[in-house]
């Protein structure tokens, strides 16, 4: 890490995202390491998925001693509802980006505190892509400080490649939005913390795990996410972790978006 991103705990959280991602890139590809089961909600799971988090799971515990919520091991909320402060990861984040070798599947690693994500890591080791950041101490691309100051008159967003949904088109319909850019995974967070991209609808199902990460790296880049049933930010560490849908988009986009929506 340069000196700009020289915060300890943010090192470490970095270095774990890092590590699990050559873990995952070492099943990459490998048809011996891609046998599949689904769970419950028919969502894959891979060898690299188990592999990747029984390494985050232990060198969050060993490190820090937080507890660590996991997609692939969730844990219990008459366990964690009393948590004021925990690990919120995905150890990969777009399994079907990953069996589709597309190239844009993550690590997300947050840190939630009173029900706030204030650190966050994505990393999206086939192209070396690292998004960070820490509450109050600004969003950085691999070494790079970030911040979503794009003035495009059209706005282009960013939608799913496996998840994208009717509402979401309808939505990008409704608001005259003609140009979208498709990213998996968590990538589309990054994209937009960078400028590349200014909205992120999702109006389709997500849980906390999949949007911690992104949510902070948004808030010190310029941007949020608005739950657009409440139409406040979203809150984490809910007895059940599935998301409403949202609108991420920088701040001048969520407010004029918001006003609209009244």
């Amino acid at each position: 890490m340069s000196a700009v991103t020289d915060d300890a705990l943010l090192q470490q959280a970095v270095a774990v995202a890092k590590q699990a991602g050559g873990i995952i890139l070492k099943c990459y590809g490998a048809s011996e390491n891609l046998a599949v089961r689904f769970k419950a909600d028919r969502s894959p799971v891979t060898e690299a998925d188990v592999r990747a988090n029984e390494y985050i799971t232990r060198e969050l515990t060993n490190r820090f001693g937080w507890a660590v919520v996991s997609e692939e091991v969730p844990v219990a909320y008459e366990d964690r509802g009393e948590l004021k402060k925990f690990w919120l990861t995905d150890p990969l984040d777009g399994t079907k980006d990953f069996l589709a070798q597309t190239g844009h599947f993550t690590v997300n690693i947050a840190l939630v505190e009173n029900g706030i994500p204030t650190l966050g890591v994505i990393y999206a080791p086939a192209e070396d892509w690292l998004w960070c950041a820490k509450k109050g101490f600004g969003a950085f691309l691999n070494d790079r400080r970030i911040f979503n100051n794009s003035c495009r008159e059209q706005w282009i967003a960013t939608d799913s490649v496996f998840h994208s949904s009717e509402k979401t088109r309808e939505f990008l319909k409704k608001n005259g939005i003609t140009q979208v850019v498709k990213f998996g995974s968590a990538v589309k967070f990054g994209k937009l913390a960078e400028g590349v991209v200014d909205l992120y609808p999702r109006f389709e199902g997500s849980k906390e795990w999949d949007i911690a990460a992104g949510h902070c790296i948004l808030k010190e880049a310029g941007c949020n996410i608005i739950d657009w049933v409440t139409k406040r930010e979203p809150v984490y560490n809910k007895p059940f972790m599935e998301n409403n849908f949202f609108v991420a988009a920088r701040n001048d986009i969520l407010d004029f978006l918001l006003k609209k929506s009244k």
